[in-house]
């Protein structure tokens, strides 16, 4: 099983919409079992409420439900708990990094590295722009996917 966790500032907004995403991704190709997929804060500042209203309009468009889901923050002990630990931007290394210390075996990363662009995704949050989240979001997580059948991660479905 591959274990992938999101993060960004709040986990409100893009880390949610990463999970969901994704989720939905390798759902859809008969992968699902082969995952454990969630998504944390940096911060404590969102911790306990509700996937921003952005976020649960644009995933509802896709036809994508972010019900059941609250923030939470990251913790050292997930370090060990996940394959992989996938930042929006730079400023969110830096809170991982704080939070979970050294990366030993390079599990820390942003999620646009896999992609053909690496860059950081906008917060939302401030740009209010969820559909170019989004759009990087879908890039990033179609690339992380992309990846791990690269390197021959996954199963196929039968």
């Amino acid at each position: 099983m591959i274990k992938i966790l999101f993060v960004c500032h709040g986990n409100i907004c893009r880390s949610p919409m990463a999970e969901f995403v994704f989720r939905d991704l390798v759902e859809k190709q008969g992968l699902g079992e082969q995952f454990e997929i969630a998504s944390a804060a940096t911060s404590s500042e969102e911790v306990g409420n509700r996937v921003h209203q952005g976020t649960r309009r644009k995933l509802q468009a896709q036809g994508i439900s972010t019900e059941g889901k609250y923030a939470v923050q990251l913790k050292g002990q997930d370090y060990a708990a996940y394959d992989y630990i996938i930042g929006m931007e730079q400023y969110n290394l830096v809170g991982m990094r704080r939070i979970l210390g050294a990366d030993p075996q390079k599990k820390l990363c942003l999620l646009l590295d896999f992609s053909e662009h690496p860059r950081d995704i906008a917060d939302p949050w401030f740009t209010g722009n969820f559909d170019l989240t989004y759009d990087d979001i879908l890039e990033g997580c179609n690339a992380l996917l992309d990846y791990l059948k690269r390197e021959g991660k996954l199963h196929q479905p039968k």
